[in-house]
């Protein structure tokens, strides 16, 4: 086990050994991602919005069993059941509750009251700053390098501008993959990285072993950022499938569109009035037209057909700009160590330049 080598205020604010998060990717940041992640020293992200309330909970007490090490939880903050799912958080005593967006002032108040460091994702500094305000602990970014639901600046340029905006702890992600990006990290300022794709294509992810060998055959063209999938911009592989929905027209779109919302509706239990709620709770927050809306119900179904399935002639695959420099599958242990301590190796040289 690799003792600490870097203090940063993410350890102090976490209590975690390393200041390395592996994000809360759908399908694939599930109990044994998360806890071997945590064993090793990083913060695990649970993901929870692929789940039922009885599955994340079963999920929780997965990953407590696994390991005694902090981890956090990833929420939909415009999710209907949202309170019920910070309720989870709280019973079970989850040191990290993660948004992707901003939650309410007033869950945020509430998460805190029991102790729960709260970090939402934001893209823009003004974002940072509002949810600063709020009382967030923490936030990370990510820059337009990173998979799934992405911007269009990059890192470089995102991170300092948040980091000039705000006083509390930046975790920065889209684009890390190794320890010299720790250390370029931490020289900006940040207190940490974020890493998805690079922790997808580790031993301990569930990810089937013929997707991983997929991922790892694409090279730096091999991503595509397209709103064809859900009406946002995503970034994924670039496969004959996206390939084919990228020059599909809107109307051929629509009858898989409606077979996969079916689809959605029936794997996650909502009725049809929570679904509605949660659409309009999206639009509201996210802006997103009908039309995007409908689109939106592609997404997990998809991304599972593809990342759980294994069936990429039917699903899609998220993944960052990185995956065109990966080329192991190493455990979340050593992927971990190597980073840290090249990190310390790469800040040490750094020093040295200096007279």
């Amino acid at each position: 086990m690799l003792e600490q080598l870097l203090r940063t205020p993410l350890t102090d604010l976490v209590g975690v050994r390393h200041p390395v998060v592996q994000t809360g990717m759908g399908w694939v940041a599930g109990p044994r991602l998360v806890s071997g992640t945590a064993n090793a020293g990083g913060l695990g992200i649970l993901a929870s919005a692929t789940m039922t309330l009885e599955e994340l909970e079963n999920a929780i007490v997965e990953v407590k069993g696994r390991t005694e090490q902090p981890f956090g939880v990833n929420l939909r903050a415009d999710a209907g059941d949202a309170p019920a799912r910070c309720q989870l958080l709280i019973d079970h005593g989850v040191k990290v509750a993660s948004f992707a967006l901003a939650p309410k002032p007033e869950l945020i108040a509430r998460l805190k009251e029991h102790d729960i460091v709260v970090i939402p994702s934001v893209g823009l500094p003004k974002h940072a700053k509002k949810v600063a305000s709020w009382g967030a602990d923490a936030v990370m970014i990510q820059g337009g390098e990173g998979g799934g639901h992405t911007g269009s600046t990059p890192t470089t340029l995102l991170l300092p501008s948040v980091l000039d905006a705000v006083d509390i702890p930046v975790i920065a992600a889209g684009g890390f993959f190794d320890g010299r990006g720790l250390a370029a990290a931490l020289s900006y300022g940040a207190a940490g990285i974020g890493m998805g794709t690079r922790f997808l294509l580790t031993r301990d992810s569930a990810v089937p072993d013929a997707v991983k060998e997929l991922y790892l055959s694409h090279d730096l063209t091999g991503t595509v950022v397209t709103a064809k999938v859900d009406g946002m911009p995503h970034r994924m592989l670039r496969t004959k499938l996206v390939e084919e929905i990228e020059e599909t027209s809107a109307l051929k779109r629509l009858g898989p569109t409606v077979r996969r919302t079916l689809e959605f509706k029936r794997d996650s239990e909502m009725s049809w009035a929570a679904l509605l709620k949660d659409g309009r709770a999206m639009k509201k927050a996210q802006g997103r037209s009908l039309a995007q809306m409908a689109l939106a119900a592609n997404t997990p179904t998809m991304l599972r057909a593809g990342l759980v399935e294994g069936d990429t002639t039917a699903g899609v695959l998220a993944s960052g700009q990185v995956v065109g420099v990966l080329d192991d599958l190493p455990s979340c242990a050593e992927l971990i160590e190597r980073v840290v301590t090249r990190a310390v190796e790469e800040l040490r040289r750094g020093a040295s330049y200096v007279v």
